[in-house]
């Protein structure tokens, strides 16, 4: 298995050794489109949150379906914050500073810290060792086999969907990023403007809960964030766990393979790409993190050697995904928990 392995990644060097170069011309943030994004995300979002407000009164079924369109422009929003973290979205780095500190009012989420933790998960996407920091966390299938029956059931009620896309991101979004979860050496003042952030937040809200009342305020601002964090979790879900991912302990990683491996091109909808501020081009995102999010379909229609080694999935074809529950070392890919229990049973019989 490992001589396939080191093949893939032979063929994957070979096919994409100038990718440096490739990328390189992307990597120009330009204010004007940037300037049209801020528009075309903040502008209708806006536009929605008031519609909401109103129909509350009228049909709180209305709401939540609004609610649940508008969660798409926080998405979009929410990309936003996340290029200004990674200092592509804009010029200045300052202005993205400021850009994504104001994103973080509307997506719930602290700007620097998440920045922070997730640019740690670009430089080490798919390294086993730290697989719980910046990603949704899994065992392997050894890991798993050592646990005992308490720590499967609690296994398998975390990797539940119910679980894994309704009540974890409620969990994350309300608690996890209110606490220092990661907190490397030296990581003090990245700490004081998470708590900073989350103030700033807070008061914001409490501010909307009495300019616009509470009931209203709660059913429209509660009803977007819940939704935006379904489709954020099932987003990141799905382009870093699909089949045939790539995982390795750090000895054995390579950032390459990582990057065209590890993530998939989500093939969905134009429309679709454009809400969700083209992060199904997730391949090309982990190559290079500079590059913003509005240069990421041009850079893959123009160079059709990035979408060769690829996972590309439609949106039909990702919904058996949420079954992956294990990462198995040997057949490198995730397998699911019946597939784990017919493996053991063969050994036993065997």
């Amino acid at each position: 298995m490992q001589v396939n392995i080191q093949n893939g990644v032979d063929d994957i060097h070979q096919s994409l050794k100038n990718w440096k170069t490739i990328i390189s011309q992307y990597q120009q943030a330009n204010t004007w489109r940037a300037v049209g994004q801020l528009f075309s995300s903040f502008g209708p979002f806006l536009a929605l949150w008031v519609a909401m407000y109103f129909s509350v009164e009228y049909s709180i079924w209305l709401t939540l379906a609004l609610g649940m369109v508008n969660a798409f422009f926080l998405v979009r929003i929410f990309i936003i914050q996340h290029d200004c973290g990674h200092y592509s979205f804009l010029r200045k780095r300052k202005m993205n500073d400021v850009v994504g500190f104001v994103c973080s009012f509307f997506s719930s989420i602290p700007y620097t810290y998440w920045a922070r933790v997730h640019s740690f998960h670009h430089g080490h996407t798919g390294q086993l060792e730290h697989r719980d920091i910046g990603d949704i966390d899994f065992l392997t299938v050894g890991e798993f086999r050592e646990l005992s029956t308490w720590g499967r059931f609690k296994y398998r009620v975390f990797r539940n969907p119910l679980v894994l896309f309704i009540v974890l991101p409620v969990l994350y979004l309300g608690i996890v990023l209110r606490i220092p979860r990661v907190n490397f050496p030296g990581w003090s003042p990245i700490i004081r403007k998470q708590y900073f952030n989350n103030v700033m937040i807070l008061g914001a809200y409490i501010a909307l809960g009495f300019l616009v009342g509470w009931k209203a305020f709660l059913i429209v601002q509660g009803s977007i964030i819940f939704f935006f964090g379904i489709i954020a979790f099932w987003f990141f879900y799905v382009q870093h766990q699909h089949d045939h991912t790539y995982m390795q302990w750090s000895k054995n990683w390579d950032y390459l393979t990582a990057a065209i491996k590890g993530a998939t091109f989500y093939k969905l909808p134009r429309v679709v790409h454009f809400l969700t501020g083209n992060i199904g081009y997730h391949h090309i995102h982990h190559l290079s993190s500079r590059i913003p999010n509005y240069n990421l379909r041009r850079c893959a229609k123009e160079n059709p050697v990035l979408q060769h080694h690829v996972t590309k999935i439609t949106f039909l074809q990702s919904l058996p995904l949420m079954f992956n529950k294990l990462w198995d070392e040997e057949k490198q890919r995730m397998i699911s928990f019946s597939e784990f229990y017919r493996g053991e049973g063969s050994k036993l019989a065997a």
